[in-house]
């Protein structure tokens, strides 16, 4: 069964438009954080621990990933949210956000 030509520009003009639209919430949720504190991941991947040092692995960060944060480190940890720590060395603050000292 071939798909004529019309079908496939249409079909294809939809799913650019859903990307578009897609790339531009990303765009708009992560120019305004609601603690005003946002980091990027710089390490290849960045594991969130439950506390601040702790061993347990709640959640994963990959490299240039921007994250809402809170303006909150303890012992070289970044409090990302409750209960989801970072390591501060791999998560700096984004030019311009309001993370704290």
């Amino acid at each position: 069964m071939a798909i004529s030509k019309p079908v496939l520009f249409l079909g294809a003009g939809a799913a650019l438009i859903v990307v578009v639209a897609i790339s531009g919430q990303d765009r708009e949720s992560s120019a305004s954080s609601p603690t005003g504190c946002q980091v990027v991941v710089t390490a290849d991947v960045l594991n969130a621990r439950d506390t601040p040092g702790g061993q347990k692995i709640v959640g994963k960060y990959v490299k240039d990933a921007k994250i809402d944060a809170q303006p909150v480190v303890e012992n070289g940890f970044r409090k990302i949210a409750e209960g989801k720590w970072v390591s501060a060395q791999f998560a700096p603050p984004v030019e311009g956000s309001k993370c704290g000292p």
